[in-house]
């Protein structure tokens, strides 16, 4: 198997670039247009601890947290905004968080990142809380539900719904991958950090939280492949995850579902759309 190529996106999508080139355009655009905003607050005291938090026009029914992706090494809050006027359309804060990146920090401080960024915006907004990430945000919102708890107590209990888009969710394969030689990925933080090899939260288990996974039919076979391993592990221990491969899409236009109001996507971030159950 050529690892490598599993995992590339890059080269198997047409007009890729173009894809990657428009998604901070189309995020300034938002945030030039949304009048309910706040940005760059800070959660930590590193320049890449910050979130922008957009507020729905009226009283926020909850929160919603998108955790963008790139592998751990890349993009940045600034790049995503846009995704979150679905949500907003249907009365939900939501909060768009950087992080550190590799290789300045190693990927079990990336999630400790996170964990602090959704504390944070909790702070911010009342009611239940929706996690929703793409690619390695996916594996991040899935890792704060599941292993040893990163969020406190109380906070887990607002959470309704985790949902992970394309995400990663066993990181033995990257061992293989010339990307870990940037991640540096061991095998001790691949047994750790793996959401498909941890035991998920008791409130996973108890069905009080609700998980979904998503994933575009037209992408990789690893990442259809990572999609299921999250359905099917948890789904083993009685965790009951909706799954979705997503007809004619790929790993780069899966998430244009977050934009719109009453999308199939935002649905299941949401907890009202139906899906099969594994």
């Amino acid at each position: 198997m050529d690892f490598d190529d599993a995992y590339a996106n890059m080269p198997h999508i047409p007009n890729a670039p173009i894809f990657v080139a428009e998604w901070p355009e189309k995020a300034a655009t938002f945030r030039a247009i949304w009048q309910h905003k706040q940005l760059d607050i800070a959660y930590g005291s590193k320049p890449r601890q910050r979130f922008d938090l957009f507020q729905p026009e009226g009283l926020a029914k909850g929160l919603v947290v998108f955790v963008h992706g790139g592998y751990w090494r890349a993009f940045a809050k600034d790049d995503w905004s846009h995704l979150a006027a679905g949500t907003l359309a249907r009365g939900f804060a939501v909060a768009v968080p950087s992080y550190r990146l590799a290789p300045q920090v190693p990927l079990d401080e990336i999630c400790s990142d996170v964990a602090a960024a959704v504390t944070a915006a909790a702070n911010y907004v009342e009611g239940p809380i929706h996690l929703v990430g793409h690619s390695a945000g996916g594996h991040l919102v899935t890792r704060l539900i599941s292993g040893r708890a990163l969020l406190a107590a109380p906070l887990i209990k607002r959470i309704l719904r985790v949902t992970s888009i394309s995400g990663v969710h066993d990181l033995r394969p990257l061992l293989h991958t010339e990307l870990n030689d940037l991640l540096a990925i061991s095998d001790d933080i691949a047994a750790n950090e793996s959401p498909a090899l941890l035991t998920p939260l008791a409130p996973v288990m108890a069905g009080e939280i609700g998980v979904g996974v998503w994933v575009g039919a037209k992408e990789r076979p690893e990442f259809r492949r990572q999609t299921d391993l999250l359905a099917l592990s948890w789904g083993g221990l009685g965790v009951p995850v909706t799954v979705m491969h997503e007809e004619d899409r790929h790993h780069f236009d899966v998430i244009d579902g977050l934009i719109a109001f009453n999308t199939g996507l935002v649905n299941s971030v949401l907890g009202t759309g139906t899906a099969c159950d594994f």
